[in-house]
């Protein structure tokens, strides 16, 4: 019984400072309460931890929207990781789309041209499935995790600290306004005509004074020192930057890698295929340019380089000339290339053949001769040599 009493007595106290604060706030933001003003340096500080918190939110937020579009995905895992359960594995975008090309290629026959490029098509998809699967984890791991930390963590704690530092202001402010009540009314008692009334109440209001001199005295001891506790955990934003800084750096390098890889991996694909996209060779009176990236990471290495170089000069324009003059001339082969009937000519890569051009041939073809054996070619896969 005791032990409930002293719970409801408490319980009461806390609901009257509660709204006893409550109201002195409402007075301050009216203009109609005395208030402490915090110095600039800590106010300044507050502040930059408030939009350290504001941003880094939205980045983290836009981070996860980046590496998983999927939004029924994100709630899924955000699930998982408050259950602290590991989220089941799932097939991402690329890999299922890499699976259907792959099982649509051996459906059509691996033998035939369709179904090999797509068997092949299928094949890279999943490569580049795996690298944005390595790309969300190490992200996760090296940039989203840390930044998580800090919104979770440590601005909790400054939070908490800055509510502490709140209170105890308001406290001090209330007492700054007990001891004024207190003085003012020991001033209006000693100017009394009685001089009965003048010495009792002089001695109340005076003993009144004396205990909210010493209330004040309390209440600012307190806030100065929860003052300088939320100050010094304030000051650790600095860090919090270049912490953050450094998990930048791990994102973008993350992300260097997985974009090198996919244009590794898309680079081999075309060379496979040995074609060039489907809109280029519609248009060969256009021409047109395999963008190449200017600097390449290294993950890409230099062979890669050196692959690219035929895409950057080639141009159908020297090819179309062939056809507008007689005679014949020299072609390097860029990429292999399978004769889809008895007309074509199969072609291999980096191999010298002689190509011309006949009257009434398509637009996008030249004949090619290879020792006795002669055929159609495709002239997006030459390059005229001098």
């Amino acid at each position: 019984m005791n032990i409930m009493d002293f719970n409801v007595k408490k319980l009461a106290a806390d609901a009257g400072t509660f709204l006893s604060r409550a109201v002195q706030f409402t007075e301050e933001k009216l203009g109609q309460a005395e208030k402490t003003e915090l110095d600039a340096h800590l106010e300044n500080l507050l502040s930059k931890a408030e939009c350290t918190k504001i941003w880094t939110e939205k980045i983290m937020k836009q981070t996860e929207v980046l590496l998983q579009p999927n939004p029924n995905a994100r709630i899924e895992e955000f699930v998982y990781e408050k259950l602290d359960r590991k989220a089941p594995s799932r097939i991402n975008n690329p890999e299922l789309l890499g699976q259907y090309m792959i099982d649509a290629g051996t459906e059509f026959g691996p033998g035939t041209a369709y179904g090999n490029a797509l068997i092949k098509c299928g094949e890279t998809q999943k490569r580049i499935g795996t690298a944005d699967r390595e790309l969300i984890q190490t992200s996760a791991l090296n940039f989203l995790t840390p930044l998580r930390n800090f919104i979770e963590g440590d601005y909790k704690t400054i939070a908490k600290e800055r509510k502490l530092l709140q209170n105890k202001r308001l406290d001090l402010d209330a007492a700054k306004t007990r001891l004024k009540k207190a003085k003012a009314a020991e001033t209006r008692n000693s100017q009394l005509n009685s001089a009965r009334l003048e010495g009792d109440n002089i001695m109340i209001w005076a003993e009144e004074v004396t205990k909210s001199e010493q209330e004040l005295r309390i209440t600012q001891s307190e806030f100065d020192r929860q003052a300088e506790i939320t100050r010094l955990l304030l000051e650790g934003i600095s860090s919090t930057h270049a912490h953050h800084l450094r998990c930048l750096n791990d994102f973008v390098e993350a992300q260097m890698t997985y974009y090198a890889q996919c244009y590794q991996y898309m680079l081999d694909l075309q060379k496979q295929l040995g074609s060039f996209p489907s809109n280029y060779l519609s248009n060969n009176n256009q021409t047109s340019v395999t963008p190449v990236p200017s600097v390449l990471p290294n993950a890409i290495g230099s062979s890669a380089m050196a692959s690219t170089s035929g895409l950057v000069i080639t141009s159908p324009s020297n090819l179309s000339d062939l056809k507008e003059c007689s005679g014949s001339r020299k072609a390097r082969v860029l990429y292999d290339y399978d004769a889809a009937n008895s007309t074509e000519l199969s072609l291999l890569a980096d191999e010298v053949i002689t190509v011309f051009s006949v009257v009434g041939m398509d637009s996008d073809w030249l004949m090619g001769e290879r020792g006795n054996q002669k055929g159609k070619v495709p002239i997006t896969y030459l390059e005229l040599l001098n």
